[in-house]
């Protein structure tokens, strides 16, 4: 049987918890939100909670969540077969409608609605919503697949001044009226870095960056923003890990202090990270260690 802590055990972890929540009171926190530990019920429960927590200490966050899978399976509903080209989903002007409601609605609403539920406040915005993520085309051939050309994020910080957390969908926009699919973890750098966010917190389906992929014993606990190209041409980050890689790059270009890449299949990996001494995961930050 678990042996459960004592109320004396429970006091010093909550001392021990205090200079982390100092440090992090009143500053901006992006978590980027997708993979397992949004499919997973319980995982999604434990997230939504530590994010409700945070906020209830001070600590002002900006949830921006994907939603791959449930679009994938709304195309798959309608009979639309989901098409990627070198990683990037092909969005043509029907999956592109897909898109919109899927993130922008179901996903959006159940996110606000969970964390509600959890005695938070939460509000939902598209990057439609203030001309938050002005976007374009990538190219003709992934059609409606977009690259974020502006980024204004007065609507969340005047949601963030209420005291509501917002939670964000990556859709974006253009003045002609059209919509585009905005990757997650890009946007999400992209808005931390125009918030000038404390820190920017990546939920991944992995431990970190390894320096073998297969073997989490080989985690990189702290990377250098500067060093990073070298270990892209190493061959150690490598395939799906660059983008998001270059995206951690771009946020503290941008004037972000901390990236983190978690395990989104840890419960409570947020928690764990922001407030204890353990941590989890890589940490960037700028500078060479070089």
């Amino acid at each position: 049987m678990e042996n459960k802590p004592t109320t004396a055990q429970r006091a010093e972890i909550l001392t021990q918890a205090l200079p982390y929540i100092q440090k992090y009171y009143d500053k901006i926190v992006v978590v980027k939100y997708g993979g397992n530990a949004m499919i997973n019920d319980d995982l999604k429960e434990a997230v939504m909670g530590d994010i409700v927590l945070l906020s209830l200490i001070g600590i002002k966050v900006v949830l921006v969540h994907g939603g791959g899978p449930e679009i994938t399976e709304m195309l798959g509903k309608i009979g639309k077969k989901s098409e990627f080209i070198d990683g990037l989903r092909v969005t043509d002007q029907e999956t592109m409608d897909v898109v919109q409601m899927v993130l922008a609605g179901k996903v959006n609403k159940n996110l606000v609605n969970l964390l509600q539920s959890k005695g938070g406040k939460a509000i939902g915005l598209c990057g439609i919503d203030g001309h938050m993520l002005k976007a374009e085309k990538v190219d003709d051939i992934h059609h409606f697949a977009g690259n974020i050309t502006d980024v204004n994020v007065s609507s969340i910080v005047d949601v963030l001044e209420k005291g509501y957390i917002p939670v964000i969908s990556t859709v974006g926009f253009d003045l002609n009226g059209n919509t585009y699919n905005i990757n997650a973890d890009t946007a999400a750098a992209r808005i931390a870095g125009e918030l000038k966010a404390e820190c920017l917190i990546s939920m991944t389906d992995i431990v970190g960056l390894c320096y073998d992929k297969d073997d989490p014993s080989t985690l990189i606990p702290k990377i250098y923003a500067s060093d990073a190209p070298k270990l892209i041409r190493d061959g150690v980050i490598n395939g799906g890990m660059i983008p998001k890689i270059n995206c951690c790059i771009e946020s503290i270009r941008r004037g972000v202090k901390k990236v983190f890449i978690l395990d989104g299949r840890v419960p409570h990996a947020i928690l764990i990270e922001i407030l204890t001494d353990e941590g989890l995961g890589t940490m960037m930050v700028s500078g060479s260690k070089i």
